[in-house]
């Protein structure tokens, strides 16, 4: 692979941990790890070195989504304006149930194109169907993706292809683990998700916990998700939702809790005590679910991480909108604008999104050793400039065309805005045949919002 040596940017954000930006600065690549930041000296370059001119760009860390449905990217638009139980049981199960494998590998191709555009370079799958399918978009891509199977053994309103035992569930998922982890040179990996306490009996929780400690992976799962799902579980097993996961043991550092809008201040300190990890989905909760206690969260040192949801959620799947809003929400409903700063955004984004996915180590930051991974942005534009506090700026201002480029693993996946790895005129092609037909044989028939008047 050689090196890639890029000079000169206007300003480097690290993210490391003392929230080092270099002004001016290089970054010098040897493979697929980063060698040198800062002030690079020049006995480390190699004469034939890949020589990139970042004036006036920002380099930062690619930005790590922790929860994302690649499933639902076909689903766009099919779940506005209408309750969380009709959303899952009138729109979603039913399309997603009516997936083949190829819709599945449309779906993660169409999902990784609008990932990499808004500068992703790494994203935690909430649970698809076909692993399989998804490993193949993500190894194509190039970027880094944890992938599951979404794991149901109960509950009503489970399309008939889905209602399989607990046993079936597990044994899948192991499989999965088995063919899929830690392949495409590690950026593949594969964890176990649990899709919510209303389809998931205690047993399928706690065994999906063992197996995850056996294979020393993750798992994941939508956790005090919505008031219903607190309630429901409160008037079935006398506890709400977290306390109820504690009671079973298995709230670990491993456990990926996404949204968490309904929790007690007793059950944030658990997540606390035990290290578990959340990840913050602000635009799909201000749809329904409600204002996670993130300021509380974070003052009491709990890992927090962005995520997009899916894109039948909000109908946005970049990064860059989630931490806008995640900069607005809290500071509103708190009436407190010193809360949730700009620069815990961006290691929420960056750094405790690698953390969240297990993987701090690995990347999340611009230091010697970690993995290439990084985005070029250019700033020089009416939506950014000026450029009084870059931090702010790339938290508040910054756009998905500002996003120029995209290095992942020490290989460009995207380039001044060309898309390297994936050909996406012809994704965008087949993403349109398939999401009609999945619609047809799922029987989905939307009202029309205007008279429709054909010409």
């Amino acid at each position: 692979m050689g090196q890639i040596y890029i000079r000169n940017a206007s300003y480097i954000v690290t993210m490391d941990k003392n929230g080092t930006v270099y002004s001016n600065g290089d970054i010098l690549i040897q493979d697929n790890k980063i060698l040198s930041v800062g002030k690079i000296d020049p006995s480390l370059i190699h004469e034939d070195a890949q020589k990139i001119n970042a004036h006036d760009m920002i380099i930062m860390p690619g930005l790590v989504n922790t929860h994302v449905h690649t499933s639902q990217q076909l689903e766009r638009g099919l779940g506005d304006d209408v309750s969380l139980l009709t959303w899952l049981a009138e729109r979603t199960f039913p399309y997603e149930s009516s997936l083949t494998e190829e819709d599945s590998y449309i779906s993660t191709l169409l999902c990784m194109v609008e990932q990499i555009r808004s500068g992703v370079t790494a994203f935690t799958e909430a649970g698809g169907q076909f692993v399989g399918s998804m490993a193949k978009a993500v190894t194509e891509a190039g970027i880094r993706g944890i992938l599951s199977k979404s794991s149901m053994d109960c509950g009503e309103g489970l399309p008939e292809i889905w209602k399989k035992t607990t046993q079936e569930e597990l044994d899948v998922q192991e499989d999965n683990v088995k063919k899929y982890n830690n392949t495409a040179d590690g950026r593949v990996r594969v964890w176990f998700a649990l899709r919510t306490l209303f389809n998931n009996s205690d047993e399928l929780v706690v065994r999906t916990k063992e197996l995850t400690d056996k294979y020393k992976v993750g798992y994941t799962m939508h956790v005090a998700e919505a008031k219903d799902e607190v309630e429901y579980v409160t008037k079935v097993k006398g506890v709400p939702t977290v306390t109820h996961l504690h009671n079973l043991g298995v709230l670990d550092k491993n456990l990926l809790a996404v949204h968490t809008v309904w929790l007690t201040n007793e059950e944030i300190d658990l997540f606390k005590k035990y290290d578990v990890k959340v990840s913050h989905n602000p635009a799909s909760a201000m749809r329904v679910l409600g204002f996670a206690k993130i300021p509380q969260m974070l003052d009491k040192g709990v890992c927090v991480s962005i995520g997009t949801d899916g894109a039948a959620s909000s109908n946005r799947m970049t990064m860059i909108d989630e931490m806008w809003v995640t900069s607005l929400i809290h500071k509103g409903w708190r009436l407190d604008p010193t809360i949730v700063k700009a620069e815990q955004i961006l290691k929420m984004a960056t750094i405790d999104g690698a953390r969240s996915m297990l993987a701090d180590e690995s990347y999340g930051s611009l230091e010697p050793g970690k993995k290439a991974d990084l985005i070029l942005i250019d700033p020089n534009d009416a939506m950014m400039m000026p450029m009084h506090d870059p931090i702010a700026n790339l938290v508040t201002a910054m756009r998905n065309t500002n996003v120029k480029s995209v290095l992942c693993d020490g290989k460009w996946i995207m380039k001044d805005g060309v898309m390297i790895t994936l050909d996406e005129k012809d994704i965008l092609q087949e993403a349109k045949s398939h999401a009609d037909s999945i619609r047809k044989r799922a029987g989905l028939v939307l009202r029309d919002r205007f008279p429709i008047v054909k010409c």
